[in-house]
């Protein structure tokens, strides 16, 4: 466990040196850049709440991903799981006025969660029942879904004036519950943080966690001692689209209020740097998403103050996960093995494996 946390400062750590030397390169001031992402993310404190409330979706989307590859299934459709689950909460919320305001703020988490569900659940079933690929089916089924929630906006769910290519306002009653106003702080990051000591809880103190991680470690051998491979493979996908799809229910009650194309920036994408960075640990996976929720929210100050391009953001998250992967190559894992030092918290997800029931 150690040394996977150090694994992660460290890659952070290389990160920002070869960072710093491309700046010093460009003649810009790594410490001035530094301070003024800081700034932007922590400097006041609308800067500090709107920090987590971008790193809210991150949290949800890191947990899909975290359950995911624990159990050595590659999920990278978090993105479309999330906008599924939008869709399905921003279908029902303009018909929830009537409803007391925590039974509508339910009914769109349980909305999107069953959408995110179904969205998951589909891949789950192409791997277990068909043996299909889950990077190839994962992947493909987040442009199915950008292309419904197109088709959507622009058909059944755009507003009655059809000005624009957005869907109608949810109702009042079903707006997240909103902290410490004027700042977007709300009942968001409380569920997300729910969620993940649920995670938590069912990874590492339940046996359905234990068949998880088993399944994850060792496919041939979960099979061999009576773990239900297709079934689980089927549920937890399900479950990983689940806390997606919760996760776009609360962007669409708490802060768009309606659905539009490009709904998501690439959360889901973003979810798998903050789930390795965070060695799969749910808990962690809070920590990470704050962390990369600072540097989305710092780089426009970085931009303003010193004229260095938010990109530059994505180039961290790129090299990060670039570093951590090395660190599991097999020589790096000789030489810790040379000086005693422990194994990864998790191994990588063998995708070539087969379903076996």
């Amino acid at each position: 466990m150690l040394w996977s946390l150090l694994k992660s400062v460290v890659a952070i750590t290389i990160a920002a040196l070869i960072i710093a030397a491309v700046l010093i390169a460009l003649g810009a001031s790594p410490i001035g850049v530094l301070f003024a992402l800081c700034e932007g993310a922590f400097g006041n404190w609308y800067a500090l709440t709107d920090t987590v409330v971008k790193a809210t979706p991150l949290i949800f989307t890191g947990l899909a991903v975290s359950v995911a590859f624990s159990g050595a299934l590659w999920n990278i459709g978090a993105d479309g799981q999330l906008i599924a689950g939008a869709i399905a909460a921003g279908a029902i919320g303009p018909y929830l006025g009537a409803w007391p305001r925590p039974i509508a703020i339910a009914a769109m988490l349980i909305a999107g969660a069953i959408g995110g569900a179904i969205w998951g659940g589909i891949c789950g079933w192409l791997r277990a029942r068909r043996d299909t690929n889950e990077v190839i089916s994962t992947i493909m089924m987040n442009f199915v879904a950008a292309q419904v929630l197109s088709w959507t906006v622009h058909g059944p769910l755009m507003e009655p004036s059809r000005a624009y290519p957005q869907s109608r306002l949810i109702a009042p009653s079903a707006h997240m519950y909103m902290f410490l106003e004027p700042s977007r702080l709300n009942l968001g990051i409380v569920i997300a943080l729910l969620l993940a000591a649920g995670c938590y809880l069912l990874l590492f103190q339940t046996r359905l966690g234990f068949q998880i991680r088993a399944m994850g470690r060792n496919r041939r051998a979960a099979t061999f001692f009576g773990i239900p491979i297709a079934r689980l493979t089927i549920g937890l996908l399900a479950l990983s689209g689940a806390l997606a799809g919760a996760g776009g229910a609360v962007q669409v009650s708490a802060i768009t209020h309606r659905l539009y194309e490009r709904f998501s920036p690439g959360w889901g994408f973003e979810a798998i740097a903050v789930a390795l960075v965070a060695r799969l640990n749910p808990i962690g996976i809070v920590i990470s998403a704050l962390f990369f929720g600072a540097l989305d929210n710092g780089s426009q100050a970085m931009q303003r103050a010193q004229g260095v391009s938010p990109v530059l953001v994505q180039v961290i998250q790129a090299l990060v996960i670039m570093i951590l992967l090395a660190f599991d190559t097999p020589a790096v894992a000789r030489l810790r093995a040379s000086f005693g030092v422990g194994a990864p918290i998790s191994a990588a997800p063998q995708t070539g494996a087969s379903a076996d029931a």
